[in-house]
């Protein structure tokens, strides 16, 4: 009797186990909503440069969510040019239901993307939506049409060479917006640090983020590598700066100080009102021809007030210290003796 009590004692013991270990693995799961439908206002824009500031289109979705187990989920808007799959899109984080980029932000996304100026393009759009890289989920595609312009755009180079003043510091260009500008910053010694402004003002500073990237939340200064011209590159899209060897304008000679083997690089000032290649230096007496990237591929000579690719020496008669000015667009120059 003693042996039938224990075994069955021992018989529910076994069943309260099992109960417990089945209660144990009821969990909580979290369901994310899969993205919903994506539309557009209009699917065809019209991008004129005197309505940059008004809305291009407005896109509608719904915005992610998850249910049960609440987990943090993002909504993305994703655009690409037609054709490339979504290899390399810009993406958009959303926190509302309609998005209505202007007509300056849509032209300077379709440039950034690889987009030509004056050429048709179709720019794919998608919503991402999930909690994670393993649990995303993807709208419709819509198909945008859009021929961008041309709109030259300027970022500043505040630093140690010109006294840190935003509103007279030397600027870097991007002629089609596609927010890749570059210019030629010319830095002396012990002057070598710098910062980036998108405006003529400290509001929005980039600085030093290490191993050639910027950032708004870099305190450091950034600092060229050389006293001496530069190329400055700044890419506000990969936020990286690069610098190098001016593939700009020079002048050479046996009258200037390089001689005929060694360029004299000019420097040019993107102000938005022109662009002037200037330099002042010593010249001798004897000859000078203008030259691009320091190649012969691409020269001018011949008279100042019309100046010819290809064109003859410019001969120097009277040795002295020179302003020169390039306008490369009227293929003119001057020398004025100081």
């Amino acid at each position: 009797m003693k042996s039938i009590f224990f075994k069955s004692l021992a018989l529910c013991f076994i069943a309260l186990s099992l109960w417990s270990c089945k209660k144990d693995e009821t969990r909580t799961v979290s369901t994310v909503a899969a993205a919903g439908t994506l539309t557009a206002s209009t699917t065809t824009l019209n991008l004129v440069q005197t309505n940059g500031a008004q809305a291009a289109l407005t896109l509608s979705y719904p915005l992610a969510t998850s249910s049960g187990y609440v987990v943090p989920v993002t909504s993305t808007l994703q655009f690409a040019l037609k054709g490339t799959g979504f290899a390399s899109p810009k993406e958009i984080v959303v926190t509302s239901k309609t998005y209505a980029p202007t007509v300056t932000e849509v032209n300077n996304m379709i440039l950034a993307l690889g987009g030509k100026v004056g050429t048709a393009a179709q720019i794919e759009v998608r919503l991402k939506s999930g909690a994670a890289t393993n649990d995303l989920t993807y709208s419709n595609v819509v198909t945008l049409s859009a021929t961008p312009y041309l709109a030259s755009a300027w970022i500043y180079v505040p630093g140690a060479y010109q006294g840190w003043n935003p509103a007279t510091a030397d600027s870097l260009i991007s002629a089609s917006s596609n927010g890749v500008y570059t210019g030629m910053i010319a830095y002396t010694a012990g002057n070598l640090e710098f910062k980036v402004t998108p405006e003529k003002k400290w509001d929005v500073a980039y600085g030093d983020a290490g191993s050639g990237n910027i950032s708004t939340s870099a305190g450091d200064n950034l600092k060229s590598p050389d006293a001496i011209v530069k190329q400055v590159t700044v890419d506000l899209n990969k936020k990286t700066i690069v610098f190098g060897t001016p593939n700009e304008w020079s002048i050479i000679g046996d009258a200037t100080l390089g001689g005929w083997n060694t360029d004299t690089d000019m420097k040019v000032t993107n102000d938005g009102k022109s662009n002037f290649y200037t330099i002042k230096t010593t010249l001798g007496v004897g000859e000078m021809k203008f030259r691009f990237k320091h190649d012969w591929g691409t020269n001018l000579g011949g008279s100042l007030g019309a100046l010819t690719a290809g064109g003859a020496n410019i001969p120097v008669t009277v040795a002295g210290t020179y302003v020169i000015t390039l306008d490369v667009a009227a293929s003119k120059a001057t020398m004025v003796k100081q």
